[in-house]
């Protein structure tokens, strides 16, 4: 007579097995299952409008240099350093960075310099990401504003109130898969009203790319189409420089003769438009 179920003389062992193997499955299935939710979870969370803003933010703070591209084509590309970092917080959520850019023999001298707006695009258009370009009230006080420590720069409602004339606004989309970048865009058609060196209007392009490297393009144009500033021959590559060649960006075997350099600098960039 059996006088139990459990592990007595009269269970089946066979049958103790099958039960333990038949648990095991459903708690695997219930951990992938479980996985699999907090999976698309997060990758719902990654697509937000607003981590869409933060990776372009993210990618475009920090300290980077067109050396490579400057190497391969010295007729057409200078070495620059384009420095960012973050300066300031608007109320709906919008990051205020501090952007410049100078020539890497001269850092401490920008020769154009930013205030960069990120926030998510109206839910208007069909676009992630929005990077709104604005000119600075005192340009001077903010010199090298991203080399100093924190004390010692312009407080975030200080840079809320120097935020001065309305550029350029980019409206970046993320990249189909397969290509290069994570985003890319360009100002609206028409681009947006500059008048530096005959121009009337201006157009930008910015691809942000894998391992935080940036693509810029900025040109300008005159009534007839003509363009009249801005590199022709393709867009501005800046990657992060490691900290070991840093110091080689300084070497003496790298500087080119000042007035040859100088020669080329007028019409290659907007000096403080």
């Amino acid at each position: 007579m059996v006088t139990g179920l459990g592990s007595g003389s009269g269970s089946d062992p066979n049958s103790d097995s099958n039960g333990w193997g038949r648990a095991r499955g459903l708690a695997l299935k219930s951990l992938v299952l479980i996985g699999g939710v907090l999976l698309v979870k997060r990758l719902t969370k990654s697509t937000t409008r607003w981590d869409h803003a933060k990776i372009v933010t993210q990618s475009l703070t920090g300290e980077k240099f067109s050396k490579e591209q400057a190497s391969r084509d010295p007729d057409n590309y200078f070495n620059i350093r384009m420095l960012t970092c973050p300066a300031a917080e608007m109320v709906d959520g919008s990051k205020v960075l501090y952007f410049e850019q100078a020539f890497w023999r001269t850092p401490q001298k920008p020769f154009r310099q930013r205030f960069y707006m990120v926030k998510p695009c109206p839910k208007e258009l069909k676009c992630d990401v929005e990077v709104g370009s604005y000119a600075i009230r005192d340009a001077e006080e903010y010199k090298n504003f991203c080399d100093r420590s924190k004390d010692q720069r312009p407080l975030p409602e200080e840079v809320i109130g120097d935020i001065a004339e309305h550029l350029t606004t980019i409206h970046l989309k993320r990249c189909d898969r397969g290509k290069r970048c994570l985003y890319e865009g360009s100002t609206p058609p028409g681009g947006f009203p500059n008048s530096w060196n005959g121009a009337t209007y201006c157009t930008s392009e910015l691809a942000i790319l894998k391992n935080n490297e940036i693509h810029t393009w900025d040109r300008g144009y005159d009534d007839c189409g003509n363009q009249v500033w801005g590199v022709k021959e393709g867009p501005y590559e800046f990657k992060p420089a490691p900290a070991s060649s840093v110091s080689e960006l300084f070497s003496p075997v790298n500087l080119p003769p000042l007035q040859s350099m100088e020669k080329r600098i007028e019409g290659s960039f907007v000096l403080q438009v």
